[in-house]
């Protein structure tokens, strides 16, 4: 989300219901978190960012979606190590690609980290798996808990342009538009995290067993995982990212069906200048490619991979610090 979708005081109060629920990450990630979840964080992080470049075509629509990826980090990571992997993408996201708004970055994080990490992860994903893992299981479990994962992301989008008063954006036909089509982003991102679940669960089971029983790694050995995923995570931003639809994303798609643009016009508050400001200094490479003099994009392969290769990098360095910072505090305690 953009920070024109949204209200001051929605964007505070979701900023505030984020941090709430980062502060609570930390305290309860304490109990699992060691030294070889640590550097999973990282290499998760920078394999969903370079995968959140990604748009694929939705058939027959004229959109385009991407991963959200908090599935996928929940299943890998547990819920409160997920939550705070996807608070670092989302941040290194705003920040230094302006990707999603400032002021709206606490809806981001919400939207893509609570709902999939606290809701669809224990209630949906673990119920479906509580009898064992099996790739049936796995499949289905990944299928429906993204979709309904996703589900949620998008209504709190509609509910967060509601709750801001943009009129632009009635309600009930701009989630007529929304939930359709991220029902069909939510059917490709349940196949591609039953995917690299599968692949990981083949790979090191007990990633999954211990993460699910939200134990510590202790002993296993995931060198080999880390650097398969880390791997992809560089081809990912590095090279396949060069293809990405060029078609409106789901948001946009569902905001030029309602509004007839897929960019609302920035509100002249001084919260939302101050943040502009902000954000246009620190986006070193604006929407994932370089800057002209008027600090627009230029569109590049170039950019795009670079733009992929230090995201991930910036990611990983942040996820993992996050996680190397309370494993530090945990063992002083």
């Amino acid at each position: 989300m953009a920070d024109a979708l949204i209200s001051p005081v929605v964007g505070g109060t979701m900023m505030a219901a984020t941090a709430c629920v980062a502060a609570y990450s930390i305290k309860k990630v304490q109990n699992d978190l060691d030294d070889k979840k640590v550097p999973l964080m990282g290499v998760m992080g920078a394999f969903v960012f370079a995968s959140q470049m990604i748009n694929f075509s939705i058939p027959a629509t004229g959109s385009s979606g991407h991963l959200g990826g908090g599935m996928l980090l929940a299943i890998l990571l547990g819920p409160y190590a997920g939550f705070l992997t996807m608070a670092s993408i989302l941040l290194i996201q705003a920040l230094f690609f302006g990707d999603g708004g400032l002021l709206a970055y606490g809806c981001n994080v919400f939207n893509l980290g609570f709902y999939t990490c606290f809701i669809a992860y224990p209630f949906i994903y673990k119920r479906i798996t509580r009898k064992g893992l099996t790739s049936g299981r796995i499949f289905g479990a990944s299928m429906v808990s993204s979709i309904l994962g996703l589900q949620m992301g998008a209504f709190s989008v509609v509910l967060e342009t509601l709750f801001s008063g943009k009129t632009e954006l009635p309600f009930n036909t701009f989630a007529l538009l929304m939930q359709p089509i991220h029902l069909g982003i939510g059917i490709v991102e349940g196949l591609v995290t039953a995917a690299v679940v599968n692949f990981i669960w083949k790979a090191r089971p007990e990633i999954l067993e211990h993460t699910a029983a939200g134990t510590t790694f202790g002993r296993i050995p995931i060198k080999k995982v880390l650097t398969g995923i880390l791997v992809a995570a560089i081809a990912i931003g590095g090279f396949v990212s060069w293809f990405a639809s060029s078609d409106p994303d789901g948001l946009e798609w569902s905001m030029e069906r309602t509004a007839g643009t897929t960019e609302l016009k920035a509100s002249e508050s001084t919260v939302h200048n101050m943040l502009a400001n902000i954000q246009s200094k620190t986006a070193f490479l604006p929407d994932y490619g370089f800057k002209t003099a008027t600090g627009n994009k230029t569109d590049s392969y170039a950019g795009t991979s670079i733009s992929g290769i230090v995201g991930g990098a910036l990611t990983l360095g942040l996820a993992g610090l996050i996680g190397l910072v309370i494993s530090v505090f945990k063992k002083k305690k």
